[in-house]
């Protein structure tokens, strides 16, 4: 399993290299307040991260604290004890 992560970081590491030094025209974005300059690869590498930070936090407000308290509300009730029925 751990050869198979190694694999999979040094394939992405090596697409986002390729990202960058396939994409290297001066863009400038303007966010309203400020305005920030970089190639085109680092914007699209930046934008992605940023997807899937949000996509991320979105799945993790939506499905998984609503199971966290779930879970906790079920730990906290009294366990069923069934009776022993004797011969």
């Amino acid at each position: 399993m751990r050869l198979l992560r190694l694999l999979i970081a040094i394939a992405c590491l090596a697409a986002g290299a390729i990202v960058g030094a396939l994409n290297r025209a001066p863009v400038v974005i303007d966010l309203g307040f400020t305005r920030m300059a970089s190639n085109l690869g680092v914007s699209l590498l930046c934008a992605l991260l940023l997807g899937v930070l949000v996509g991320g936090l979105a799945i993790s407000a939506s499905v998984v604290l609503p199971l966290r308290r779930r879970l906790a509300r079920a730990e906290r009730r009294e366990p069923v004890v069934a009776p022993i029925s004797g011969p």
